[in-house]
């Protein structure tokens, strides 16, 4: 493999800033580990492995779930001894919390938004550690939000994604530590207001042009990165 080319993982891969991530990483000539739930329906996935033979790997992986993720350990290390990036994509938007209010909090959709946005990134940077530590300047991304900066909170909005990814900033900071001994960076990454299926159609900002920015953030993260919390410009956010 030459020089310049990283083995990274993505999850949450088959639409919106995941596929995104794995397109350009693909266009950098780096080796992508993509992840979704049900890979023979990912269509833009499959085309870009048609596209970029023998560098996409398609796995699939369910976020919450302890099998999975032990089922995706075991495959990315039957194929390699080590990444040298983790971008910690896929999360969750309840329906249902877009339209709370004070009073009607669904404490199952809180759980489960907890669950998938802030424990299951942390358990899975967990797992992927002892390959990480054997890469190439290797980093974890933490896609967080700016929702989640408690500083910058005016409004009741989104409560469930805004408390999770306030508890994955704190997640992110404390693996920073652990991670930093192995010789891994990290960063936190607010992407931004982006016309996604999660975004909506009214977003601003195009995934292209979120993922190209938050990639060259990443690129200019120091040796010693210990979880900043930034936005795509690369401009530090409130806690």
């Amino acid at each position: 493999m030459p020089s310049s080319r990283k083995r990274y993982l993505v999850t949450g891969a088959s639409r919106g800033l995941g596929l995104e991530f794995t397109r350009q990483l693909l266009a950098r000539g780096h080796r992508v580990v993509a992840t979704c739930r049900d890979p023979s329906r990912a269509d833009a996935l499959a085309a870009l492995a048609s596209a970029h033979s023998g560098a996409l790997d398609l796995q699939p992986f369910e976020l919450t779930d302890a099998g999975s993720r032990a089922s995706l350990l075991a495959a990315v290390t039957q194929f390699d001894e080590a990444l040298d990036g983790l971008i910690n994509n896929a999360g969750v938007l309840p329906p249902g919390d877009r339209s709370a209010t004070f009073g009607r909090i669904d404490a199952g959709e809180v759980r489960d938004t907890f669950e998938a946005n802030a424990i299951a990134p942390l358990l899975l940077t967990q797992a992927l550690a002892p390959l990480l530590a054997k890469g190439r300047e290797p980093v974890v991304a933490f896609l967080s939000s700016k929702l989640g900066s408690i500083a910058s909170t005016s409004g009741f909005y989104t409560p469930a994604y805004a408390m999770a990814k306030a508890a994955l900033n704190m997640g992110a900071r404390q693996a920073a530590v652990a991670l930093g001994e192995l010789g891994i960076r990290s960063v936190l990454l607010h992407p931004g207001w982006v016309r996604t299926d999660m975004g909506g159609s009214q977003a601003p900002l195009e995934a292209s042009e979120s993922v190209r920015r938050m990639l060259a953030v990443i690129d200019a993260l120091p040796a010693n990165a210990r979880a900043p919390f930034f936005d795509f410009r690369g401009e530090t956010l409130p806690w």
